[in-house]
């Protein structure tokens, strides 16, 4: 099924999810962003943050997080030995991150220096509207550290480009050097800024109540101001910054939400799988292993539980692009709006096998969602992601799927409307499949 062929119903109802997912993401500058908007929807929804020693209930509903960054929430409605159906995403991008002692002056410019993080598309971030967000650490006169997260919310910079008359061979490529090339410029002035100050200020601003003497630390990145989009001819593209992969996070939520209580259900979003989540907030980390085994008690239990759980890995995938065909593999072309994709690497780059491959496309038959798959050509390399680290981990089927998309790691993307709505119908699926987990297949 196509857009061409999408009852208006469906149609509709893609556009309306699209239009809360996109605000998600437009509020979610950061992962620690991502991870409170997440943890609020959640709370309202009835799940609860338990208490270290507090005993955990079946028919009972937890949010657990790590370093502001990393989210496991869980519902249980079943015995712990039937399993648990896990959706896990990540709530990172690639972008550019401030350094430490960031603010300099250089010919009357005030720049910010900073590192890119992860494997970042990086000449789209030149000519952006760029603004200030993240996490920062503070004391106050009680000596007390805390923790506050700001967002400028406005353009307070831009990486300008260098005019193609001082560079005539601009368009037939131009290398750019992290270190020279990506400094945001933020004023023309001759007077010393003190970068903390401005922070200072910021938080004042955002948290008029309370009183800070001094920033101690951040975690800071830019982001681009340029508000996502429905766009195209019918209304059928989303345009936003972060859809890899907090399409998938936001998609995961709100199937999680709206699950029947069928089953226990968990959702994992982990913070820096775009650096390869071998943090302790990231996937190869020890977070949601030490939230099951709490759950299960006992390693008995545990291990009855892992072997009949299953995890759906939802990471974007790529796209076929009109104007670079040859990069896809014959037979293995995703479309937008056709669907979400089964992405495979018998290189264990995807965790999919094909048990897990079944179950998933079983689920999308019976739903009536359109499913595709995808193998990345011999020749090129593959990317991963958190599904054959977290079955490396647990030991747990994965199935690595998710929605098509153009520009993966530009600091604006491209996905199509129908897309992630045809995600959270097949994700709401696999929540609901059956009362005492996922089965094997016999």
């Amino acid at each position: 099924m196509t857009a061409n062929t999408t009852n208006a119903q469906e149609q509709q109802a893609a556009l309306e999810f699209s239009r809360e997912m996109l605000q998600f993401i437009e509020g979610s500058p950061t992962p620690f962003h991502a991870v409170a908007n997440a943890s609020g929807l959640l709370q309202s929804a009835g799940y609860s943050v338990p208490a270290p020693d507090e005993d955990l209930a079946e028919g009972g509903r937890y949010l657990f997080s790590h370093n502001d960054s990393s989210l496991v929430a869980v519902s249980l409605n079943a015995p712990l030995e039937q399993g648990f159906s896990l959706v896990g995403a990540h709530t990172d991008s690639p972008c550019l991150k401030i350094k430490p002692n960031a603010a300099y002056l250089k010919d009357s410019c005030l720049q910010l220096g900073v590192e890119v993080y992860g494997g970042a598309l990086l000449s789209p971030w030149f000519d952006r509207d760029l603004s200030i967000a993240g996490r920062l650490t503070l004391t106050g006169r009680s000596g007390k550290l805390s923790n506050r997260l700001i967002d400028f919310l406005r353009p307070v910079g831009v990486i300008p480009s260098l005019a193609i008359h001082l560079n005539r061979e601009a368009n037939d490529g131009n290398p750019i050097n992290r270190q020279n090339h990506l400094p945001p410029l933020l004023d023309i002035t001759e007077a010393e800024v003190d970068f903390q100050t401005l922070l200072l200020e910021q938080v004042k601003q955002q948290y008029p109540q309370e009183t800070y003497d001094s920033v101690l630390a951040f975690e800071l990145a830019l982001y681009d101001t340029q508000p996502p989009a429905i766009v195209g001819l019918r209304q059928n593209l989303l345009a936003s910054a972060r859809l890899d992969n907090l399409l998938s996070s936001y998609t995961g939520l709100r199937a999680l939400l709206q699950q029947h209580q069928r089953g226990n259900c968990v959702l994992v979003l982990s913070d820096h799988e775009e650096i390869g989540s071998a943090t302790a907030s990231g996937a190869a980390g020890p977070f949601l292993e030490s939230v099951l085994r709490r759950l299960c008690g006992d390693e008995a239990r545990y291990r009855r539980a892992i072997d009949r759980s299953m995890l759906v890995s939802a990471d974007n995938a790529h796209a076929l692009h009109p104007n670079y065909a040859d990069r896809h593999e014959p037979k293995h072309k995703p479309l937008l709006n056709a669907g979400p994709v089964i992405k495979i690497n018998h290189n264990q780059r995807y965790a999919t096998n094909s048990e897990t491959q079944a179950v998933f496309a079983q689920i999308c038959a019976q739903e009536g969602v359109p499913c595709q798959s995808f193998v990345v050509r011999s020749d090129m390399g593959c990317g991963s992601t958190i599904g054959p680290i977290t079955a490396t981990e647990l030991g747990i089927r994965t199935v690595d799927v998710g929605a098509p998309q153009l520009a993966m790691h530009s600091i604006r993307e491209t996905a199509g409307v129908l897309d992630s709505h045809y995600l959270l119908r097949a994700l709401t699926a696999f929540y609901n499949r059956v009362e005492r987990g996922v089965d094997r297949v016999s």
